[in-house]
């Protein structure tokens, strides 16, 4: 019986929080989005049942402090850089893009990496290969594409790899 009751609501927390959010969500609570919202705390966990999980694995947050500080001048640094090219003469602008090799698989890490590139103004993560081996990356001034790369992994990937193994 209880197998059984676990095959329809595998996650009774993510079925009461998603008929939650249903409801509230809505503009006004009527019979058919009670019923809406019911259907979907049924349907979503049974869909995100299937789902491939990787959990996090922290290996040490020794270097976050440091990356902290590296990615907030990056990003000041970058801002600046930035608005310079977007005031100035349009031929100046140099845009492309570039497959960052990665040296780790860690999806948590990836995900850390392809955030801090979308979060430095001027750069953009856009898609992340199959095997999870490269990161194509699309720059508003991109002249040297191996210098982009070179930064990419001394200053945000190496740290990124002692944080997660």
């Amino acid at each position: 019986m209880r197998t059984r009751f676990r095959s329809i609501l595998p996650s009774i927390p993510l079925s009461l929080m998603i008929f939650v959010f249903g409801i509230l969500l809505a503009d006004r609570i009527t019979a058919g989005q009670i019923v809406l919202a019911g259907i979907l705390a049924l349907v979503i966990p049974q869909v995100s049942r299937r789902l491939e999980r990787e959990f996090a694995r922290i290996k040490s947050l020794k270097p976050l402090p440091r990356l902290a500080c590296v990615v907030l001048y990056d990003i000041v640094r970058a801002n600046i850089h930035t608005a310079r090219l977007v005031l100035g003469p349009e031929r100046q602008l140099k845009p492309g893009w570039v497959w960052v090799p990665l040296d780790f698989k860690n999806i948590h890490g990836i995900t850390a990496l392809a955030s801090v590139i979308t979060l430095t103004p001027g750069t953009v993560s856009a898609e992340l290969s199959d095997d999870r081996k490269y990161l194509l990356v699309h720059a508003l001034d991109l002249p040297d594409p191996q210098a982009l790369i070179d930064e990419i992994k001394t200053r945000y990937e190496a740290p990124l790899k002692e944080i997660f193994p």
